[in-house]
């Protein structure tokens, strides 16, 4: 196995701490040729059985963008009324969405009944191409965030709507709708963190059996 220098390792270190959830974006286009070059980290990425369950979706249309702002919106407004008091006045100035602003839009999809692979690892758990979908999603994130690029995951959407939406085989499930562009400012602290919504635990959960 070939051995990584120390600076590598801490070049790589650093780059891990500064892959945070971006939702405050320039509108500044990215480069297509950047942009597929981050697409293509999904060719590294390992999946259980070499299924490759990953299906991309990128939202360039207008209307298929302005119906998925309109599920964020949607939501995000079900959301709220989940929360009250002091929660929810917090809750209802966060910026959770770089949607409006971002300039590129990607919906990443798991393929759950693919035959490449053969079922191999994913017969008594299925959800592992699930996970595996997920994990090329991080590499991405690593090889955006390299280049300048930040990325944003936004969660909070109705999945189903959004599918029919865009049109998708039933087969395909929403892992993530990611939104990509050039980041307005850097920070090694999470968003959520800095505006007091939540903090890291000093401690991992660790434990023996």
């Amino acid at each position: 196995m070939e051995a990584f220098s120390n600076s590598f390792r801490s070049d790589l270190s650093q780059l891990m701490r500064w892959r945070r959830d971006v939702r405050r974006f320039s509108t500044k286009p990215v480069d297509e040729a950047l942009l597929m070059q981050c697409l293509d980290t999904f060719r590294l990425a390992p999946s259980v059985g070499l299924s490759e369950p990953w299906r991309i979706v990128r939202v360039t249309s207008p209307d298929a963008r302005a119906k998925a702002i309109e599920n964020y919106q949607t939501a995000n407004a079900e959301a709220l009324e989940g929360y009250d008091g002091e929660k929810a006045a917090m809750y209802s100035g966060l910026k959770l969405s770089g949607m409006q602003e971002a300039p590129e839009h990607i919906a990443v999809f798991c393929d759950d009944e693919t035959t490449q692979g053969s079922g191999l690892g994913a017969t008594t758990m299925p959800e592992m191409r699930r996970y595996s979908v997920v994990g090329a999603i991080n590499l991405m994130w690593l090889h955006a965030r390299a280049n300048g690029l930040g990325m944003g995951w936004v969660s909070i959407l109705d999945a189903p709507r959004l599918c029919g939406d865009l049109d998708v085989p039933p087969s395909w499930s929403l892992i993530a709708y990611l939104c990509i562009g050039w980041p307005e400012t850097n920070s090694t602290t999470p968003e959520l963190e800095t505006a007091g919504w939540e903090h890291r635990h000093p401690d991992l959960h660790i434990e023996s059996r």
